[in-house]
């Protein structure tokens, strides 16, 4: 398109001078040609003066748009980035958290996947000393017969009981599976894995140091919580004295017949109960919980604890079953539900004295007194009856635990117990015909000796001759 000026003044001549010149296009249809004689003043709308500020208004609103349309692009792409990017960010931390946690519980239980089985982690000896400042006096919290138990920190396992072996202990000459931290290890990391069982965290055997790492109990044992006089006693309510027993018979069970090789507990006592932070039971095995003891007691020591749980024929034979377990864990549903202790001062055992008071028609007067009688007559009678049918003399008459866990819970019908505490001979080990057994042998060259029993001390020759 070419654009040009005229300009004519009649007969005369005149310069001009553009000053100030507009164009104008048209968007769409170009209007028609108009003759310009026939024009008026104001009529050509192309020579006409422009209204600028619509002009302007129009290119601006136009601008306007496009920078929108722009921006709107430009913030969409963004937004579009960023939820990827966010999306990636949230995947990869979540992926990271799952690794992270998965490491994280399996170092806190201390534990990994070993020939099947769940086995206790090995912990450093620079791990052990900095939990307890270096077998700190101050971080004893009980001692036992062959050790001392600290209380300290692990990073991955918290608070945690750590029982270290007495040197004397390390070794047996006769037997290497009578060593203390050998059998003790061998069956906690065994199969051990149930709710009311102390648990295993991790162990140490690292110079001439053996250690088994627990889980820490802040309520100590049963035993101190029923007998003693601490701000838990009064807690002791009869409803969490009956979830104490109930758990009880729920780790027995466990260890009875749900393990893959039946495990008899053989030291089933009050001292041996652990309590959490809102009295729930876990038995511990092995004498840890003896640690825990704060007996009130003038003579307290060794097994003298647990004379009034040994089952008659196990006090005989030595010899433990599942039944001997059961007779112990009756002891400890009377002690609960009594408040009294399996031995009192004159030498009269807990299961005696109940019996007695089942033969008197007043069963229920055995009830705990510092209960002050906040409990169910029916729940503390059938608690009792239960007792004492777990610690009946004959073995074949007690229920098995499962049994006693049904009857507890009101689940299974008590058993019928008889009129008087009945009164089991129990027969000797010893064949009858020992004697005519030794005549036949040569002396000289046949030596004989008692049934070996963990009471004996030394095996000594029996002489027939006499």
């Amino acid at each position: 398109m070419s654009v040009g000026f005229t300009a004519a003044n009649v007969r005369g001549s005149s310069a001009y001078t553009v000053e100030r010149w507009r164009f104008k296009t048209f968007l769409g249809i170009v209007p028609p040609t108009i003759a310009m004689d026939g024009l008026k003043t104001g009529d050509c709308s192309v020579c006409s003066q422009i209204d600028t500020t619509i002009e302007f208004g129009s290119f601006q609103r136009h601008r306007m748009r496009k920078e929108i349309l722009i921006l709107i692009v430009v913030l969409t792409t963004f937004a579009a980035l960023t939820v990827m990017f966010g999306a990636a960010v949230v995947a990869c931390v979540c992926a990271v958290r799952r690794h992270g946690c998965k490491w994280a519980q399996k170092q806190r239980r201390a534990y990994r996947f070993h020939e099947g089985r769940t086995v206790p982690m090995m912990l450093s000896l620079s791990e052990i000393r900095s939990a307890t400042n270096g077998f700190s006096h101050d971080r004893i919290i009980g001692e036992g017969g062959s050790a001392v138990v600290y209380v300290g920190k692990i990073p991955h396992c918290g608070t945690v009981a750590i029982k270290r072996f007495n040197h004397e202990s390390h070794y047996n000459e006769s037997s290497f599976s009578r060593v203390p931290f050998n059998t003790e290890f061998a069956t906690m990391a065994g199969c051990l894995r149930h709710k009311n069982l102390v648990q295993m965290q991790g162990w140490c055997c690292e110079m001439n140091e053996l250690v088994l790492v627990y889980e820490y109990m802040a309520n100590g044992s049963l035993d101190k919580i029923l007998h003693g006089r601490t701000p838990c006693s009064r807690l002791l309510t009869w409803e969490k004295r009956r979830n104490i027993v109930l758990g009880v018979a729920s780790a027995l069970i466990y260890l009875h017949e749900e393990c893959d090789s039946q495990i008899i507990h053989r030291d089933v006592k009050t001292c041996n109960i652990l309590l959490d932070v809102e009295l729930n039971p876990k038995l511990g095995d092995f004498g840890l919980a003896e640690v825990f003891r704060q007996s009130l007691r003038g003579l307290e020591g060794g097994r003298d604890g647990a004379m009034g749980y040994l089952a008659p024929e196990y006090a005989f034979s030595g010899i433990p079953t599942v039944k001997t377990d059961v007779y112990s864990f009756g002891v400890v549903v009377l002690e609960v539900a009594s408040g009294r202790r399996p031995v009192d001062k004159g030498g009269c055992l807990l299961s005696e004295q109940v019996w007695g008071m089942w033969e008197r028609g007043g069963l229920v007067e055995a009830a705990d007194p510092k209960l002050v009688g906040r409990f169910s007559r029916g729940e503390m009678e059938r608690m009792l009856v239960v007792g004492l049918a777990c610690v009946h003399p004959n073995g074949e008459m007690r229920p098995r635990m499962r049994e006693a866990a049904r009857m507890l819970r009101g689940e299974a019908p008590l058993p019928a117990l008889p009129t008087k505490r009945p009164v089991v001979m129990i027969q000797s080990v010893v064949p009858q015909i020992a004697e005519e057994m030794v005549l036949s042998c040569d002396d000289t060259d046949t030596q004989w000796s008692t049934p070996r029993t963990h009471f004996s001390k030394n095996q000594y020759h029996p002489d027939f001759s006499a």
